[in-house]
């Protein structure tokens, strides 16, 4: 199984706020979000639809957070 969950990006912007991510703005469905050391992501937030596993992988990787880290935050 994958340690992968599948999560909307409502549930993901929460779990980010929690690390001291900020949404910066917003365009459309689309949320970005910025730490204040420099890093940055962009989660779109589609009603209650899940983000898929490979962008999910992509915001992760542009956050600096592993799955553990990020499941912790939850």
């Amino acid at each position: 199984m994958s340690k992968i969950p599948a999560l909307s990006g409502k549930k993901i912007i929460q779990a980010l706020k929690k690390a001291d991510f900020s949404v910066i703005r917003i365009k459309g469905s689309h949320h970005f979000l910025a730490h204040p050391d420099g890093r940055k992501t962009v989660v779109p937030v589609h009603s209650n639809e899940t983000i898929g596993k490979g962008l999910f992988a992509q915001i992760l990787r542009n956050c600096d957070l592993t799955i553990d880290e990020f499941l912790d935050l939850l």
